[in-house]
């Protein structure tokens, strides 16, 4: 099992650009599909984007592609997101998720862990 811990949020103005971290504990990091799922206030969790153990796959939310990047670094046990061009309906709490499922067609994965969040605020 791994245990993540989120850093990076903020508060950025419309247009501007964030970079979240994860760092995941565990010597498994390298076998867990990775992703971000985020909450907004008064809103159902979603889905933001996923990569595959090996870093050769991703899958994003209709919603942040074009603008989002998630990459990981295996040696380092860490997982990123790159936001690029936020919008204020970016607003929300930002999870770093690990699913045990293996990348596949049916994306997005059934994340089965979360870390704590971290808070990432777009004003208008």
């Amino acid at each position: 099992q791994v245990q993540q811990v989120e850093s990076g949020g903020g508060l950025v103005q419309a247009g501007g650009s964030l970079r979240l971290s994860c760092a995941a504990s565990g010597r498994t990091f390298s076998t867990y599909t990775m992703g971000w799922v985020r909450q907004a206030p008064g809103k159902e969790r979603e889905f933001v984007a996923a990569i595959s153990r090996g870093g050769g796959a991703t899958y994003y939310a209709d919603s942040v592609k074009g603008r989002f990047t998630i990459s990981r670094d295996n040696a380092k046990n860490t997982v990123y997101l790159q936001m690029n061009n936020l919008k204020p309906d970016d607003t929300a709490v930002y999870y770093c998720a690990a699913a045990s499922e293996p990348y596949s067609s049916k994306w997005p994965p059934t994340f089965g862990s979360w870390g704590q969040g971290t808070q990432v605020t777009v004003s208008s």
